[in-house]
């Protein structure tokens, strides 16, 4: 499994209320809900954004509340995946259990610059700025969370696997 993308970069502190503000949480449409992700930060986000294109950030990105909104929204909106040095512990989950690809890697999340290339292979954790021809290791996935992502999220997962033993 793997990404590749141009990089949309911030800083420090990215909080789910950036990365969807709370005034648009009575949307219930996935799809018109994503059109406002990150217009508190980066009001050209959505329209810059093509899909397979990855977020970089530093520390603690996706802190504040707990709503399993801002990475799906980052998800409805095509990226592939988010590196950051580090990240709020309710987000990381939420963003496995949407099947969001999020990776913490410090060294890459400070060695990316905003617009660069950027390739991952989640099964082996490295990620490779192709622009600057870098390489940096993350931890890969281990085999279950993987499954998780590739079937869509967790409830993808859990589906997929109760119709294979549906199958034996």
């Amino acid at each position: 499994m793997n990404a590749k993308g141009k990089v949309f970069k911030y800083g420090d502190n990215v909080d789910t209320d950036v990365i969807i503000p709370a005034r648009y949480l009575n949307i219930a449409d996935p799809k018109e809900l994503s059109t406002h992700a990150m217009e508190d930060i980066d009001a050209d986000f959505v329209k810059n954004m093509h899909p397979g294109d990855i977020v970089v950030a530093t520390r603690n990105f996706g802190c504040g509340s707990s709503r399993e909104h801002a990475p799906l929204v980052l998800r409805e909106n095509g990226v592939s995946c988010v590196i950051a040095s580090s990240f709020a512990r309710i987000f990381y989950r939420n963003a496995i259990n949407i099947g969001l690809p999020i990776l913490e890697c410090e060294a890459a999340a400070n060695g990316i610059d905003a617009g660069d290339e950027v390739e991952v292979n989640f099964d082996t954790g490295v990620i490779t700025d192709v622009t600057k021809g870098e390489s940096w290791q993350a931890a890969a996935f281990p085999p279950f969370i993987q499954n998780i992502i590739k079937a869509g999220g967790l409830l993808k997962s859990l589906k997929e696997r109760e119709a294979q033993s549906h199958e034996l």
